[in-house]
């Protein structure tokens, strides 16, 4: 019997040439390829680190300037509130901070922040949607505290963060909510040359040159500016209730900031914070204002009640 290569050399031939010999070819290109996307990933990777590595070198030598003079007095933030078509709220602020940039952006968006802030109550669930770069999107719920006056409890927070180290920018939306119709806003932080009488008559435009003419022992602060759009829901649209909103969302504003600020004296060391005469002013002020608001309230239920009796006589 005849053997099959001997009956079909010119089909064996064939199928080497049309199958096998341009499977062998891809197989060898898929295996370059492979080969190539992983030395990318990996020197990615390795830069990934060295920047992190240096950028946190950078971070802690920052922080080593403010151990060695903590000296800092923390200024009330600028606060400023429009409203439109009487429930559409915008608040901006604006607050300088006694820590350099990236620490500041890392309390904002560390994932477990609520050991910063008070008015987190729980951080229920985080979840990273997409990350590029120095860019993230993170699904965020919370539970957030509020108080305003006699009343206080929780609400549900459901946020959609975009995230920007680069820049250290980060924007937010909320999701679907009882109790806004909008909620949204974004936050920045810039740095401030704390120290750049250190550098004689010359202006400094860059940490570079702020680091160069300061010898390397100038502060560097933060300036966090926000802003913040919001209104409530068609239910709590008419006052008093859309007060109470606007009043609470302002008064949760502000705490963050305090706890920031709190925060940040905490890393510095060395006290900081606000000095004693000012922080008076401050709880004499926040006093004489929430006693002035209830006393509006208290003079405006007892208008209401002698409108409603004259009513009924009439």
């Amino acid at each position: 019997m005849f053997k099959h290569n001997d009956v079909f050399p010119g089909f064996v031939v064939w199928i080497n040439q049309t199958i096998q010999e341009p499977l062998k070819a891809e197989v060898k290109r898929l295996r370059n390829v492979n080969e190539q996307s992983l030395v990318k990933s990996l020197k990615a990777e390795i830069e990934t680190t060295h920047y992190k590595h240096r950028d946190e070198e950078k971070l802690e030598k920052q922080l080593q300037a403010w151990r060695n003079n903590p000296s800092w007095i923390d200024q009330p933030p600028k606060v400023q509130v429009k409203t439109q078509n009487g429930s559409f709220c915008h608040l901006s602020m604006e607050v300088n901070v006694g820590l350099p940039p990236e620490s500041v952006y890392n309390i904002f968006t560390h994932p477990d922040n609520k050991r910063y802030f008070k008015n987190i109550k729980e951080c229920i669930s985080r979840k990273v949607l997409m990350v590029e770069g120095p860019m993230q999107t993170v699904e965020v719920k919370q539970a957030a505290a509020w108080k305003f006056l006699w009343w206080a409890g929780t609400f549900p927070v459901h946020l959609i963060v975009q995230e920007n180290r680069k820049n250290l920018t980060s924007k937010y939306k909320q999701e679907k909510t009882m109790f806004m119709k909008v909620f949204e806003g974004c936050w920045s932080v810039e740095p401030i040359f704390i120290d750049d009488h250190l550098c004689d008559r010359m202006k400094p435009k860059t940490l570079k040159d702020y680091d160069s003419c300061s010898n390397g022992r100038g502060r560097i602060g933060s300036k966090v500016t926000m802003d913040q759009m919001f209104q409530p829901s068609a239910i709590l649209t008419p006052p008093p209730l859309s007060w109470y909103i606007r009043g609470i969302t302002i008064k949760t504003t502000e705490s963050m900031i305090e706890d920031l600020l709190s925060e940040a004296a905490r890393i510095r060391g060395g006290g900081g914070g606000q000095d004693d005469d000012h922080g008076e002013n401050v709880v004499v002020l926040e006093k004489g204002k929430d006693e002035h608001i209830k006393e509006r309230w208290r003079s405006r239920r007892r208008s209401n009640g002698r409108r409603y009796m004259n009513q009924r006589m009439m």
